[in-house]
């Protein structure tokens, strides 16, 4: 179940990173929902993710 919960993340981020405001909102129920070790994975996930994105690099400090 907890990998299904990852694995949903990434799809809604991906769908929203049009938005920068809910992109960091919906980043931050992440961080509420997920394990801790899934919470490194998504960190790890989002700077590559994100590498051609600048508009979204403030909201990788929500999971830092």
């Amino acid at each position: 179940m907890a990998r299904a919960m990852f694995e949903y993340t990434k799809t809604v981020l991906k769908k929203v990173s049009f938005n920068v405001e809910l992109f960091c909102k919906e980043l931050n129920k992440a961080t509420e929902r997920l394990l801790p070790y899934e919470i490194e994975e998504l960190r790890i996930w989002l700077q590559q993710y994100i590498s051609n994105k600048p508009e979204l690099f403030r909201c990788l400090a929500i999971v830092k």
